[in-house]
């Protein structure tokens, strides 16, 4: 660069609009997007460990894409190529793609290429992109105010890694504000300047969440507001923005509504949710904001339509009558009086009761495409042309000469016999005809077990009704009914992290790893963020690492290895690392301490971070002796072995069981949290086997724990002891049993 062209550089850096002077320069002075960008995330992390792969950075205007894509350029040690999809075409890929190459080729270079409104390329420019992409000729990096998903070629998607940013907060433009008015060099730090407060609320309030929209405003209200005494405007001396002056500079909150776009689908949704939740006033909001947008009002009615089927349905068939009404009367009449049925509609609908039980037509659809096709019924069967010489349609009972015009029969192919696919609802209408559904479907079952005993209707039922031990489905049943511990652990870890609410750019720490149950559920959760899991014992966390190896370096889990009491020493390497959400299964159930343990956790969690955990409830196990009837004993016996069992549950010095689930709630309540949480009791089928017998009744050398027999010792004599072995392996062997369970979900937040 000469000269010349460096005295154009500096004349445009000093002339250009207050937006683009103060765009920042690295990541310190980035405000906004902690969740993507804030200590210990991945794109964070990406950046400055210079291993940034291809990204595409997705958001509203205003909210830092291009000049998150700026930082980058001034700290990754890749060269920088910057076009504008508005501006270029295949010509300009083509040279920066060239470019690439030779830079790679003389000096072992790699080319960061950054498309800004990537969504404005079209399908040729975008393939002509793909090929350098995929073999990592360029790193991209693409920006659009556009749903990447709807508006970018899917393989170029596949590719990249998808950041989304959110509108910034007043917060966030609070403080770009004082930066501008304090930095001497690029804004206003070498002015006096002040801005009342009611003018800041107003220009950060319409603003919206823009801080492009926010500086140029301030730079309009700045420039106009100097004494005229001061020569040109703004140039010197003191100046004061008050409300009137703010108000003149931005006047009118833009509507964020694109009808091709992002802002269509967003709004359309939060419509159709509104309807869904029985609120008429928010679902009034969203359609007036549509209106006044320039949203085609049939389509709205389309969609009400749809939604008088899908969500209303049989609870008020009605429904789908006024919808489409509405919209004939909007045809008839048009706008602007057309909104009268356009609110008629709207209103009918969000107060009108729900259900989705016309859903059961995907049910249907699903078996139809997965089930065997065993033919239709020869009682359904058409008779009219082969009655005589296949006896099509023999045995059919025609229903109008029955009373009520109805008469149990099976309608159902012969493989699907008692299948259901339609649920009614006891909301609206279809509660009035939910009893009669049912009592007609428990007569049609008892319809075809009399015609299975009869045996004269094709062996009807036969393949419902099957009992024989040998055969292969009924096993795996009763090995899903016996075994019934994986489901339960999903529910259980689902329900924890369902609790926890977690963004796709969430901090999570997982308080105990175990197998990794929550620690890899956790990880498909926030795949814009990140895991830290404590494991126990070096095995457990050297298991962990080596099932993570098959991850990218950057999407594995961070394991430390030790115990959450010691969580600061464990992340002393990062101090600023703060966690959105603190997870964990039966981490406290066993500790003497639970009040040190917790305050352990609360320093490494975020000002609106939440803790969730689920804790097994071990004084309220199941008791053995609530598994058989003690007709044949002594009252008294009877009460001494309840007394011995109880007595396991009421030692105050274990720590699994010297606790209920209220304790926990006093416990998260007095570390100042609000909490949240339900006991939740279940019963788990189990097998009682010899070995399960055995366990109960013989003391094992490895183990410390007292057997429950020894237990009994204590209160009952040899002879007793051996009597109500006895009895428990005549009743229990090789029985199934329902085993009680209770557990504690806790939901903590600061």
């Amino acid at each position: 660069m000469n000269l010349f062209e460096q005295a154009h550089e500096d004349r445009l850096e000093r002339t250009a609009p207050l937006a683009a002077r103060m765009r920042p320069r690295t990541l310190d002075e980035y405000v906004g997007q902690e969740h993507i960008v804030g200590p210990g995330r991945l794109l964070r992390r990406a950046i400055q460990a210079d291993q940034l792969g291809s990204i595409i950075l997705y958001g509203p205007p205003g909210t830092g894409k291009t000049t998150l894509a700026q930082v980058i350029a001034n700290t990754t040690e890749t060269h920088f190529i910057k076009l504008n999809a508005v501006l270029s075409g295949v010509k300009d890929i083509r040279e920066a793609v060239a470019e690439a190459q030779n830079r790679a080729q003389l000096h072992g270079q790699r080319t960061t290429l950054f498309v800004d409104e990537v969504h404005r390329f079209n399908k040729a420019q975008q393939d002509a992109l793909l090929p350098w992409v995929e073999n990592g000729t360029v790193i991209f990096i693409g920006a659009t105010t556009e749903n990447p998903y709807f508006e970018v070629n899917k393989a170029l998607v596949s590719r990249s890694r998808i950041f989304q940013l959110t509108e910034l907060t007043s917060e966030h433009l609070r403080a770009i504000v004082h930066q501008t008015l304090t930095d001497p060099k690029r804004g206003y730090g070498h002015f006096t300047i002040t801005i009342d407060d009611e003018a800041l609320d107003h220009l950060v309030n319409v603003a919206n969440g823009d801080a492009r929209a926010l500086l140029n405003a301030l730079e309009l209200a700045v420039e106009t507001s100097s004494s005229p005494s001061e020569g040109e405007a703004g140039r010197g001396g003191e100046s004061r923005i008050t409300l009137a002056i703010a108000e003149e500079s931005i006047q009118r909150r833009a509507v964020l509504y694109d009808k091709e776009g992002d802002y269509h689908y967003d709004t359309i949704s939060a419509f159709i949710k509104s309807l869904r939740g029985s609120d008429p006033d928010a679902a009034l909001y969203w359609m007036a904001k549509m209106l006044y947008a320039g949203e085609d009002p049939r389509f709205i009615f389309r969609r009400m339509i749809i939604f008088a089927g899908e969500d209303i349905g049989m609870a008020d068939p009605n429904a789908m009558t006024v919808a489409i009404s509405c919209s004939q009367a909007f045809d008839y009449v048009g706008l602007p009086e057309g909104r009268f049925p356009l609110a008629q509609a709207c209103i009918y609908l969000a107060t009108a009761p729900k259900s989705n039980t016309t859903m059961a037509i995907f049910d249907a659809l699903s078996t139809v495409e997965s089930e065997a096709d065993s033919g239709v019924p020869n009682h359904l069967r058409d008779g009219n042309r082969d009655k005589e010489g296949f006896g099509h349609g023999e045995g059919y009972l025609y229903p109008h000469a029955f009373r009520d015009h109805w008469v149990a029969q099976q309608y159902l192919p012969t493989s699907l016999q008692g299948k259901v696919f339609y649920q009614p609802s006891n909301l609206g209408y279809e509660a009035s005809i939910r009893v009669e559904v049912s009592r007609r479907r428990e007569e049609q079952i008892a319809a075809m077990i009399e015609a299975e005993a009869r045996g004269d209707v094709e062996g009807l039922g036969a393949e419902v009704l099957t009992y024989s031990p040998d055969d292969p489905e009924r096993e795996r049943w009763l090995m899903r009914t016996i075994s019934e511990a994986g489901p339960q652990l999903g529910r259980e870890r689902d329900r924890i992290l369902d609790s926890a609410r977690l963004a796709r750019h969430g901090l999570v720490l997982d308080l105990k790893v175990g197998t990794g149950l929550l620690t890899w559920e956790a990880l498909r959760r926030v795949p814009e963020g990140g895991v830290t899991a404590l494991a126990t014992s070096s095995e457990e966390a050297e298991t962990i690492r080596q099932l993570a190896d098959r991850l990218p370096e950057l999407e594995r889990p961070s394991i430390r290895e030790g115990m959450s009491s010691h969580l600061a020493e464990l992340l002393a390497e990062s101090p600023d690392l703060r966690f959105d959400a603190i997870v964990g299964r039966n981490v406290l159930f066993d500790q003497p301490d639970k009040h040190t343990l917790l305050a352990a956790w609360l320093p490494f969690l975020q000002s609106d971070g939440v803790i969730s955990l689920a804790e097994r409830v071990g004084r309220a196990a199941q008791r053995l002796y609530d598994l058989v009837t003690w007709d044949e004993f002594e009252p008294e016996l009877v009460e001494q072995i309840k007394k011995a069992e109880e007595a396991i549950y009421t030692d105050p010095e274990n720590p699994q069981l010297n606790w209920q689930a209220e304790d926990l709630v006093q416990l998260f309540q007095e570390a100042g949290l609000t909490v949240t949480w339900q006991r939740a009791v279940e019963s788990r089928p189990i097998l009682v086997t010899d070995g399960l017998l055995n366990r109960w009744f013989t003391k094992s050398e490895r183990s410390q724990r007292l057997s429950y027999a020894q237990h009994l010792n204590k209160v009952l004599s040899k002879e007793e002891v051996e009597q109500v072995q006895r009895h428990m392996s005549q009743a229990l062997r090789n029985q199934q049993v329902a085993w009680k369970l209770e557990s504690v979900f806790l939901i903590g937040r600061v």
